[in-house]
């Protein structure tokens, strides 16, 4: 749920960002990632399927990640300088990749006769918050892409970056965030799609790594798309899944090195499932707040200061005891544990607790599917698939379209697989009539 000040903000960007014309109504955003342009070959080959796209008569918007591994490069590079990198140099220092697969884009584009200007997120009028690593888009102001695109050029657009406006400080948007400048672009520009090419061939039912016998989804709601991406599905950023659905921007998840249609995401579906497919997540950890007073605003007084530090929590769960103390557990991204357990000890030393224990050993498993909410029982074969493979709830999570199980860390593919066996995702309903 949005709070209030996101809430604002998403009534502001629907009357500013649709204040464009519509003169280029069969507009193109294509998003390459890293392994798409990752050497010379693979730059030429995307040169080819853009100026493809261009000769079919569409405009053409292109957003570009760092090549290859190229930001984990970077990123090594700082720590091997710096034991503790300044959040505004790592953003001046990460901007880089992009900037580079920009131009070698429109170097490639320009020898096969197609006009192309590259431009920074800067450039092409992307404006965020000062929260640098993880910067959120305010707004877009896109001139200079109208001018290229009027001008019959393929405008190339570095992903994973823009500038505050206030401060003019460059920012990054996180990891996956060129996916982010993407559909954000599609939205203000008014596209007809936002195409995602990627290494896998689209959204598929589990990690095909894990599960053998995963199965490509043709087409996926944004809800669920949304639900699979907070449990870890990494094909798509979740904010990215959060413009299409805000301004009903269809996604077409896809192959850069294979032809064929990928996975639609989009707000109606032809087919209604009642589970879509299962989702893992390793990249978290636990936080548990030991003998915590059992007391009005205790709670929020832990919650505060870490929404405050920017600490995204992800589950809940508080047990009360017998002696009118209870317990106070919470998941968040393993990059954010340092800061909540130093929240957590300042918090727990000033309400008297016992303690704060840190648990990283742990993993998140979904389950996710628009028909559960229409489907009793799913929750209940969930914990029976687990518990059949032998494998122990630590905390549970729910919405109407997801069931999250934490795990211990071990047993995260097993759970994945047990969970796949039972439900045999995507299990559909009923066919829905194209027009819904």
């Amino acid at each position: 749920m949005l709070d209030a000040p996101s809430a604002l903000r998403s009534v502001w960007l629907a009357i500013h960002w649709f204040d464009h014309d519509l003169a280029y109504m069969s507009l193109i955003v294509q998003k390459y990632g890293g392994t798409s342009v990752g050497d010379p070959v693979r730059i030429r080959n995307v040169a080819g399927r853009v100026a493809t796209t261009r000769r079919d008569g569409n405009d053409v918007i292109v957003v570009v990640s760092a090549m290859g591994k190229y930001t984990d490069d970077l990123i090594r590079l700082a720590t091997e300088v710096s034991n503790d990198p300044p959040a505004r140099e790592m953003d001046m220092l990460l901007t880089a990749g992009e900037r580079i697969s920009m131009a070698l884009l429109a170097m490639a584009l320009s020898d096969l006769g197609i006009g192309a200007v590259s431009l920074t997120g800067s450039q092409a009028g992307i404006l965020t918050d000062d929260t640098h690593g993880e910067a959120r888009i305010t707004e877009i102001r896109g001139t200079r892409v109208k001018d290229g695109l009027a001008k019959q050029k393929i405008v190339i657009v570095a992903g994973f970056q823009g500038v505050d406006p206030e401060s003019k400080e460059i920012t990054t948007l996180g990891r996956g965030g060129s996916d982010a400048t993407a559909v954000a672009l599609a939205a203000a520009h008014g596209a007809s799609v936002c195409e995602i090419y990627t290494d896998v061939d689209g959204v598929f039912t589990a990690d095909p790594r894990i599960v053998a016998g995963a199965r490509k989804l043709e087409e996926v709601s944004f809800d669920e798309m949304l639900e699979l991406a907070a449990s870890g599905s990494g094909v798509l950023m979740g904010r990215s899944v959060e413009f299409g659905r805000r301004f009903n921007i269809p996604i077409h998840v896809r192959s850069s090195f294979r032809e064929g249609e990928g996975t639609w995401v989009k707000e109606k579906t032809m087919e209604q499932a009642i589970i879509s497919g299962v989702a893992h997540d390793s990249s978290e950890a636990k936080v548990t707040v030991q003998a915590v007073p059992d007391q009005p605003g205790v709670a929020a007084a832990l919650f505060e200061p870490l929404a405050e530090a920017g600490v995204n929590v992800d589950m809940i769960v508080q047990n009360v005891s017998s002696d009118g103390s209870t317990d106070i557990s919470f998941t968040v991204p393993r990059s954010h544990t340092a800061n909540a357990r130093e929240i957590a000890m300042r918090v727990a030393d000033e309400l008297g607790a016992g303690g704060v224990d840190v648990d990283e050993a742990i993993g998140k498993v979904s389950l996710v599917g628009a028909g559960m909410k229409s489907h009793p029982g799913v929750a209940a074969r969930v914990f029976r698939a687990l518990a059949d493979a032998a494998i122990n709830v630590e905390m549970i999570s729910t919405s109407t379209i997801r069931v999250s199980c934490v795990v211990r860390g071990d047993k995260v593919e097993d759970a994945v697989r047990a969970l796949h066996d039972e439900f045999e995702p995507p299990m559909i309903t009923q066919e829905i009539g194209a027009d819904g």
